[in-house]
């Protein structure tokens, strides 16, 4: 470009009765690209430090988006899902709470988890604090394996070393353990760890790449419905935010007539848009899982929970 210009310039020298102008429009356009030129070297470190994922940056970009929209909500009231964004769904709740709907499930865990396995061992051997209130401490990124560890992933992974058989991801046994243990959480704020690990950053963005990804028959992200229209109705459900909405895993359904994990509200969230699920605890989901855990911390755990 500066090249051309000078040429230009050079050019109208030879004319007289158009130099000065000529002059002029060349030493503007040198003026300009020696600027632009400045202003790209400038900007070439920003551009490529904003291209770095920033996971505290989208944590509080995240929170202060639901907290905007919905501005008489404390952020702890997010972990409630739908009955936090409709009066009368409030009302249901709190009479839900009275007698609720998932005791039965929280007391069928509380057994199973005290009880040994064949070789003596229990689930309390293969957890910090014998597994008692760390429920906000999962997933986490496991820096000897490279992949992130659910909750679910590490229960059947303490059967399977103590030699028993591990459970469906998807049904009762495995969702009655996962509400014991996040009943002896209630209260603790989400606390997940990002490690410097390079591996655990790709973890986390590829988990926020399939939050916002269109998928299915219906052309649907998971964000369509809960960033971009939680409160709002499809058919007769209200949609959640997806703030907080792990918070409350796992959790009794009207609409299952029973309890539901998060590797099955994964799944059925993939159906319902008429996309093909994935396997429970793919990587996939289990970076998903990650992501939306992530961008909730400081919220309280309120597991295990209700909804319609």
């Amino acid at each position: 470009m500066i090249t051309f210009v000078l040429t230009r310039f050079l050019h109208a020298n030879r004319y007289p009765l158009r130099s000065k102008t000529l002059r002029m429009r060349a030493a503007i356009s040198l003026t300009c690209a020696a600027l632009v030129s400045a202003a790209l070297a400038l900007a070439s470190p920003s551009a490529i430090a904003a291209d770095v994922p920033d996971p505290v940056a989208d944590a509080k970009a995240f929170q202060k988006f639901f907290t905007t929209k919905f501005p008489k909500l404390k952020p702890e009231d997010f972990v409630n899902g739908p009955y936090s964004m409709n009066e009368d769904l409030h009302r249901q709740w709190e009479e839900k709470e009275q007698f609720p709907p998932y005791d039965f499930s929280l007391d069928l865990g509380k057994e199973m988890f005290a009880k040994p396995f064949k070789n003596g061992k229990s689930y309390a051997d293969c957890f910090p604090n014998q597994g008692i209130g760390i429920r906000q401490n999962y997933p986490y990124f496991d820096e000897k394996e490279g992949k992130v560890v659910t909750l679910e992933l590490a229960l059947n992974r303490c059967r399977e070393a103590n030699g028993e058989a591990p459970f469906s991801y998807v049904k009762d046994e495995m969702a009655a353990l996962t509400a014991y243990m996040a009943f002896t959480s209630r209260g603790k704020p989400f606390d997940i760890k990002i490690p410097g690990d390079p591996r655990a950053l790709e973890a986390y963005q590829n988990g926020k790449r399939y939050f916002y990804t269109r998928r299915g028959q219906l052309n649907f992200s998971c964000a369509s419905c809960h960033v971009q229209n939680p409160g709002e109705r499809i058919r007769a459900e209200v949609l959640a935010p997806a703030l907080g909405i792990l918070n409350a895993m796992p959790i009794y359904r009207s609409e299952w007539g029973g309890m539901g994990t998060t590797s099955r509200r994964f799944t059925t969230c993939n159906s319902q848009i008429r996309g093909v699920p994935l396997e429970p605890q793919s990587d996939e989901y289990r970076d998903l899982e990650y992501y939306l855990s992530y961008v909730s911390n400081g919220l309280p755990i309120s597991g295990p929970g209700a909804r319609p």
